[in-house]
């Protein structure tokens, strides 16, 4: 279904942002422990007693001056790739139908300080460089919370797209045409008016019977009525029945997947032809297939039993 393709592109979404939140997260711990390193190197030069001659101490504060400079760049694109997943991670939300609540992101320093930067002495830059590393942990905290946040959406889609995964929607015979759909009907054998629990598929006896969703065989043997009969299993209270069969190929409590071979359509129990009964049912209560069946095959069979009316 088209539902379970949209939680699939989610849920690969989510995972591929969660990598880029990893990635981030470690490129601000290098650029915590550049900030750090500088300012070692700022204090161990200053403090340690070593007497620098005036071109090695020119070099030295240049080569800070530099690293202060590429560190303020690099707060600047962090920041502004957190700002992109904050958008992203807004998007993937709305389209899961999750609340989502805005991080508190913190100011970058401004791109005009940059340039501001390059006129500043020894002190200045220290003071800047702390700045820096204060900066860079406030964005290490911001990404750890965005990559909780993922790691929280990855679960709840990959919840969502096992509980769509278990829908009956599987086609459980490769016929398009409906003889009979849900709904009431006077009854072709008793003529009474009653309630048909589901679709009626014409095909020709053997014709290969499909599990709709993946579950465990709950019945499996003739029963009045529905003459051989399977019934499915999917938990949470959703099973699904396929009636009339002229045998069956599975037994009380085997495991199938969806789109397994569990019978084959044939005309025994209360059936005038050759056809397959199937019905979807939640807590004993009979659904209409239509609602799990691809919407689009759906269409197509009423198309071609309004066709045949004709």
């Amino acid at each position: 279904m088209d539902q379970h393709k949209d939680y699939t592109s989610l849920d690969a979404k989510a995972k591929g942002v969660r990598r880029t939140v990893i990635a981030l997260v470690a490129l601000v711990s290098l650029g915590v422990s550049a900030a750090a390193g500088a300012l070692v190197q700022s204090h161990w030069g200053e403090r340690g007693g070593v007497s620098l001659d005036a071109d090695m101490a020119q070099s030295q504060a240049a080569a800070m001056q530099d690293n202060v400079t590429r560190l303020a760049e690099k707060v600047g694109g962090l920041q502004a790739k957190l700002i992109e997943m904050d958008g992203v991670s807004k998007r993937v939300a709305k389209a899961a139908g999750i609340e989502y609540t805005d991080p508190e992101l913190a100011g970058a320093m401004p791109v005009q300080d940059l340039a501001v930067m390059d006129s500043m002495d020894g002190a200045d830059l220290v003071w800047n460089a702390d700045r820096l590393g204060e900066q860079l942990d406030n964005l290490a905290k911001q990404m750890s919370e965005q990559q909780d946040w993922f790691q929280m959406l990855d679960s709840v889609l990959t919840e969502r797209t096992g509980n769509e995964a278990r829908l009956p929607n599987y086609r459980p015979v490769d016929y398009d045409e409906v003889a009979s759909s849900f709904g009431w009907r006077r009854h072709p054998i008793s003529g009474r008016h009653a309630l048909h629990e589901g679709l009626d598929f014409p095909a020709p006896k053997g014709t290969p019977i499909y599990a709709a969703s993946g579950g465990v065989v709950s019945e499996a043997r003739y029963m009045t009525g529905y003459g051989k009969l399977v019934e499915i299993n999917h938990g949470n209270g959703m099973s699904t029945r396929y009636a009339h069969a002229s045998s069956i190929v599975v037994k009380l409590g085997d495991v199938v997947e969806k789109g397994q071979l569990i019978a084959r359509v044939g005309s025994t129990g209360q059936s005038t032809g050759s056809h397959l009964h199937f019905e979807v049912r939640m807590a004993g209560h009979a659904l209409d297939p239509k609602l799990f069946l691809p919407a689009r095959e759906y269409v197509e069979q009423q198309i071609a039993q309004l066709d045949s009316d004709k």
